[in-house]
């Protein structure tokens, strides 16, 4: 395997992933909505392709993808709403959570299945949480959008295996990254990250071992939380 895209890019997880893999001799296409913050990345590793799309962008991404071999497909990309009550949350805030968080996934791997089920080749990874596997309040669509993909993971594994197709859930708890940036305050964050929690860098590791494996090796899912308890976020 050589050439990995991954979505969400341009800052946390996905960043810490797209330098991990270019340092691991990956040719890697880093996706965003960023301009500036993929010529950052750029700037950091120049090997590393930015491609500035909208993940919800069907048509662009279709064309981005005409003419491009993908061993590895990182589905990454995600959004937080502001958190609250399900009876409170905005229509808009729902829609745009769904859409990326879920859909955006789905029709990526749409995409990207085909050319590697003709190889007989390929990984699919899925950034997921730990809120897709445990009830929170005050993050229900997010909840249910990653335990959406938590079971389109495991459905699409069965469905690829038979093809030599490796699928895995990355399952995060935790980890310090600017995804509560815009729906935490100062005081919220604190607390969130009182002691060392998990950091991009973590998951990025993991991803690179995880690959590294031979073909004939899946990891289905991994859980990654930190070691130490932290008080709780906003979503107590």
């Amino acid at each position: 395997m050589t050439t990995a895209f991954i979505t969400g890019a341009t800052s946390g997880i996905g960043r810490a992933m797209a330098i991990a893999l270019s340092d691991a001799g990956y040719d890697v296409y880093a996706v965003g909505r960023s301009q500036s913050a993929l010529k950052g990345l750029q700037a950091e590793r120049p090997g590393i392709v930015p491609i500035a799309v909208d993940v919800t962008d069907r048509e662009a991404l279709e064309a981005v993808l005409a003419d491009l071999t993908i061993d590895v497909l990182i589905n990454n990309a995600g959004i937080m709403p502001p958190l609250g009550n399900f009876a409170d949350m905005k229509i808009a805030d729902i829609d745009a959570t769904l859409e990326v968080n879920l859909s955006a996934a789905i029709m990526l791997t749409r995409l990207v299945v085909p050319q590697m089920r003709e190889r007989q080749s390929g990984h699919i990874l899925f950034t997921g949480s730990t809120a897709g596997h445990a009830a929170y309040s005050n993050i229900a669509v997010y909840s249910a959008t990653k335990a959406a993909i938590s079971g389109f993971a495991a459905a699409l594994r069965a469905d690829l295996s038979p093809s030599g197709i490796r699928v895995t859930e990355i399952v995060a708890g935790r980890v310090e990254t600017q995804l509560y940036q815009d729906i935490l305050d100062a005081k919220a964050r604190a607390a969130m990250y009182a002691s060392k929690v998990v950091q991009p860098d973590d998951v990025a590791g993991i991803v690179v071992a995880v690959l590294g494996l031979p073909a004939w090796a899946d990891v289905t899912r991994f859980d990654i939380m930190p070691t130490w308890p932290t008080s709780p976020s906003g979503t107590k």
